[in-house]
């Protein structure tokens, strides 16, 4: 489960600092060592590629900050408080630090780990040393997937944020501990203010759910992350964490008050409600609340927060995805092209079965024809014997190519068998096809040529199936499926990575990717929740969800993958894939 962000920053001008007391009256000089200005994160994401994160300047502009809210002025290198003198030094030095993300533990939430260590000295201008600490954070949390296109890095800014914040927090809050029993300067006349009463107690809370989709369905369990900082320079001994809210969710929590244990200044403590969402059978909003108390030396409470949910009964997707959803009214692509090719059982028995794939491709073309607006002259649905080569043949160089215009959109969707070569080239096995013989086989590179004379505004390739070796060698060594032959304006979304099994689901009588990919498509994947589902949303959905279902439910591997990696704002991305019919009637884009 993961760790919820404890400083949630935006793209202000300022980072989030805890609320501190009023700066100190003194100016300070801050030294940062050149150690910690030249940190830098390097981890490799999700999908192989080594990514930079630069941390040091980071970690410094949220020093800076932090002195700004100690002290009455703050001068250092390169800038500072205009015609300040200081009085006073801090220095901060790097002890050690790493980065760990593990991205091969949870496909769908990676944990990541953060450690910074730094000594922090507190001197007057005589260099007299006036206070020395070590400064230690260690932030951990399981990072989601970016909800993008490309879907291959995570979402680490927030984390990061939180991380550096966490570390300037507890360096102001340990340096003003240096100053803590000296009678600061006051201007004549000049009465001091009467110590605050509010809490030093400061909290984020974070709704977690189990499968990491986003979306809370009945029967999940979730968790309720509170994170408690202690913003002031006194331990807190007694805090608890109360939940309240909708009585009928409030009630599947165990336990609804949960005791903190001892803070110090500057430390983060983390607990969690944890509770199984009950049955509904329709959606049911709800609202929590969280707050956090303090009962030593008189009953505190920091602003309590408030988590509001929407619970989606698990039924009405996931028992319902063979019910063809209804057409959706006045959204049409009369130039979207559907081939759909499903092969259950092969005439070479040599080849193993598919259970579900002829349905698999029955049940998308039905889809695209219902919620993707592709009328039926626009399909062709290859089964079992039609699924020839000679059929598949003629499907892409007869049929296809007189229809072609400059708006295009071809979608070839293919589930059954795929063999590879020991060189890693991809062969579709249609029906006649053999194991023993690559003539009969379907190359990738001629669905790949196809393509190209078409000369489409898009393509989309779309495989389900088992991915298995051809004429294997047991001494060769084993070469990756090579899936993206050209870099043409060919988008290929392939139901696993490497040699894969291409899981069947027999609850659901379909392929474990394909069942996904129909959830997606009939609004699943619609994470931003306006009713259009596009081709960027249906492959982060699917990547995480048949990820997480194969690992979960079936104690397996299969990770899918896309290709190319998609870039944020790609014009492939946005391509709506399925409507919901919420918005018939609505622009088609």
């Amino acid at each position: 489960m993961g760790f919820a962000v404890l400083f949630v920053a935006g793209c202000t001008k300022h980072l989030e600092f805890p609320p501190m007391e009023e700066p100190l009256p003194y100016a300070v000089k801050l030294e940062i060592s050149p150690s910690i200005k030249e940190l830098i994160i390097r981890y490799n994401d999700s999908c192989g590629r080594i990514t930079e994160i630069p941390l040091g300047p980071r970690v410094e502009e949220a020093l800076i900050e932090g002195a700004y809210r100690t002290f009455k002025a703050v001068v250092y290198e390169g800038g500072g408080s205009k015609d300040a003198t200081p009085d006073h030094v801090l220095r901060v030095d790097l002890v050690t630090w790493s980065f760990n993300l593990d991205k091969e533990y949870l496909y769908d939430r990676a944990p990541a780990n953060l450690q910074l260590s730094a000594m922090a000295r507190v001197y007057d201008m005589k260099g007299v040393l006036l206070r020395e600490s070590e400064i230690r954070v260690v932030r951990q949390e399981r990072l989601r997937l970016e909800q993008l296109a490309k879907n291959c890095d995570y979402m680490i800014d927030p984390f990061i944020q939180d991380a550096v914040v966490d570390f300037a927090s507890k360096v102001s809050l340990d340096a003003r501990l240096a100053f803590g029993r000296q009678a600061p300067p006051s201007p004549a006349g000049h009465k001091p203010s009467a110590p605050s009463t509010s809490s030093s107690l400061r909290f984020k809370a974070m709704l977690l759910d189990e499968n990491s989709n986003l979306i809370l369905e009945s029967g999940e369990h979730i968790q309720v992350r509170v994170d408690v900082v202690n913003t002031g320079i006194n331990p807190i001994q007694n805090a608890s964490a109360s939940l309240t809210g909708t009585p009928s969710i409030v009630a599947q929590f165990p336990a609804t008050t949960l005791s903190i244990p001892p803070i110090q200044p500057g430390e983060t403590k983390s607990l969690e409600f944890v509770a199984t969402l009950p049955p509904t059978v329709q959606s049911q909003k709800a609202e929590l609340h969280i707050a956090v108390t303090e009962s030593s030396g008189g009953t505190t409470k920091a602003p309590s927060q408030t988590l509001s949910l929407t619970i989606q009964p698990t039924g009405v997707i996931t028992d319902d995805v063979d019910q063809i959803p209804p057409p959706v009214s006045g959204f049409q692509r009369p130039d979207t092209y559907l081939v759909s090719i499903g092969i259950s059982s092969y005439r070479d028995p040599q080849v193993l079965p598919r259970k579900h794939a002829s349905l698999d491709a029955a049940v998308v073309a039905n889809y695209f024809q219902s919620l993707g607006g592709v009328p039926p002259s626009n399909v062709r649905l290859l089964q079992d014997g039609k699924a020839l080569r000679p059929d598949i043949d003629e499907t892409l160089l007869d049929w296809l190519p007189p229809h072609m215009t400059k708006d295009a959109v071809v979608i070839v969707y293919f589930a059954g068998q795929a063999m590879v070569t020991p060189g890693g080239d991809v062969f579709l096995v249609p029906y006649d096809g053999s194991s023993t013989a690559t003539t009969r086989l379907y190359p990738l590179r001629d669905l790949e040529a196809a393509f190209a004379r078409l000369k489409a505004k898009q393509t989309i390739f779309l495989f389900d199936g088992m991915v298995s070796k051809l004429h294997s060698d047991p001494k060769a060594k084993a070469v990756a499926p090579r899936w993206e032959l050209s870099r043409g304006n060919t988008i290929r979304l392939i139901g696993g990575e490497g040699f894969s099994k291409g899981l069947e689901d027999d609850s659901h009588h379909h392929g474990l990717f394909t069942y996904y990919l129909l959830r997606g498509l009939r609004g699943d994947a619609d994470t931003n929740r306006d009713g259009a589902v596009t081709l960027g949303e249906v492959a982060g959905y699917v990547r995480q969800k048949v990820a997480w279902a194969a690992k979960s439910q079936f104690n397996a591997e299969q990770r899918p993958q896309i290709l190319p990696i998609l870039k944020p704002g790609d014009q492939a991305a946005s391509f709506v894939l399925s409507k919901l019919a919420s918005l018939a009637g609505a622009e088609t884009p």
